[in-house]
């Protein structure tokens, strides 16, 4: 089967997004819902889900990643039997390794997908 080219340059046969409402897809990434790509990079991991949600809450911390993100990693950790406080625990281990502005930006993220009210000020 010959695939037509897209506007990218790729093919019909290189992604299953050709026939897909982008306004839906669209949709779905900014509220970082989950999708076809997260259950295969997930199905073969070797390790637990926790410890899997757990790590990947600490590289989007490092990366400043959208609330949508953080609070989708979290239910996910939690999900998977993390107790809050090892949540809370991601801040601090990666604390040295990204700094404290980055850490004073995401723990507000981290609360809210918690549910907690930070009295700031």
């Amino acid at each position: 089967m010959d695939a037509a080219p897209l506007h990218g340059g790729g093919t019909k046969d290189a992604t299953e997004r050709v026939d897909m409402d982008y306004a839906e897809h669209l949709r779905r990434l900014s509220i970082d819902a989950p999708g076809p790509e997260d259950r295969a990079a997930t199905s073969d991991s070797l390790v637990d889900a926790k410890t899997r949600a757990l790590v990947r809450l600490g590289a989007l911390i490092a990366v400043s990643a959208a609330e949508a993100s953080i609070h989708r990693e979290v239910d996910e950790a939690i999900a998977a039997g993390a107790q809050a406080s090892e949540v809370v625990g991601v801040l601090d281990s990666v604390m040295p390794l990204v700094g404290r502005a980055c850490i004073v930006k995401a723990s507000s993220k981290v609360a809210s997908a918690l549910g907690v009210e930070l009295d700031l000020y």
